[in-house]
């Protein structure tokens, strides 16, 4: 007997909502957009008529109210995520929360808290893990096509100086480390399972925002090191490579897969004479995301664990506290 589809509750009409999340959800096999909620009533009204959503809500609170509401995904801004994840939980809704969860590792614990009380699942939306190429990148390093792993190499960079966009931010959790800086991280942790031993970075702050603009980081694991930087006020560019004794590999679109152009993994060989190359046409990875976790609600997939967020987070703190924090 088929599965009714899963009615999804959006709070907040942000971005990434927008553009990416939303339309994964219209398109996916598993779930419906069934409310929208902002506090800009016109905007939840708009998005509503887009989606085909059957309510729309002026404010948050209604749409935790409804019970046909099964599910929330909370693309709200970064300083609100744990407060609205914990109220969504409590409302009895399941929750995807837009990463980062959390700015400090141990506010997780409150998330964890109240996914424990209530049995719901909540996991953080790195759209990353559910994408093959990095389960591919994970088995590659796992089977020794590169040999023993001694380096790993990223950046992540976009250009953004709008003061009112809420990444040059502070008071909403704005910066290069809490938006980007969490995908080299992540990415290195799935392909790996590698715990961190060490950090050092050097953090350059915006004297007009407050924020974060630049971030170089050394992250020590047994055996390698993670080396790399991410930027709000530099060219787009992204890059992940993994080195070996024998060998390496080249994501060519570790994040935004798909926008910076094939979804490719290549392997290289210790001469670099000879190549492989893996393609993933077709992936999704935000549809991926929104039908691997309804399906876990109903007990049959694995999200993203809230116990990997705190691990990611463990990292971008260390690399705050080894760059000097601001604030």
């Amino acid at each position: 007997m088929t599965e009714p589809l899963f009615r999804w509750g959006i709070l907040s009409t942000a971005k990434i909502a927008r553009e990416h999340v939303m339309p994964a959800i219209a398109r996916s096999e598993t779930g419906v957009i069934h409310a929208i909620a902002s506090r800009d009533a016109g905007r939840a009204q708009a998005q509503a008529a887009r989606f085909s959503a059957a309510r729309w809500y002026d404010g948050y609170d209604a749409l935790l109210s409804d019970p046909d509401v099964d599910g929330v995904y909370i693309p709200l801004p970064t300083a609100q995520h744990v407060e609205w994840a914990i109220r969504a939980v409590e409302a009895g809704k399941h929750v995807l929360c837009e990463k980062p969860i959390a700015l400090k590792a141990d506010q997780i614990d409150r998330v964890i808290a109240a996914r424990d009380a209530t049995g719901r699942v909540v996991s953080e939306a790195f759209m990353v893990w559910y994408h093959p190429q990095w389960h591919k990148v994970r088995d590659l390093i796992a089977s020794g096509a590169i040999g023993a792993l001694r380096q790993v190499t990223g950046g992540f960079s976009y250009h953004n100086t709008d003061p009112d966009n809420m990444r040059n931010r502070p008071e909403l959790g704005g910066g290069a480390l809490p938006d980007i800086g969490v995908y080299p991280v992540v990415t290195t942790l799935l392909a790996t399972g590698a715990e961190m031993r060490r950090a050092e970075a050097r953090i350059a702050y915006s004297e007009e925002f407050g924020t974060d603009v630049f971030a170089r980081a050394t992250v020590g694991f047994d055996g390698f090191d993670l080396n790399f930087h991410v930027a709000t006020q530099m060219g787009a560019h992204q890059s992940m490579r993994f080195f070996g004794e024998t060998g390496w590999i080249d994501v060519l679109t570790p994040f935004n897969a798909g926008l910076y152009g094939f979804d490719e993994v290549v392997l290289h060989d210790q001469k670099a004479l000879s190549r492989q190359v893996f393609r993933f046409p077709g992936v999704n990875q935000y549809e991926a995301q929104v039908d691997t976790f309804v399906r876990a609600t109903r007990g049959g997939g694995e999200v993203f664990p809230l116990e990997m967020s705190c691990r990611v987070q463990e990292v971008i703190d260390a690399i705050y506290d080894a760059g000097g924090r601001q604030g």
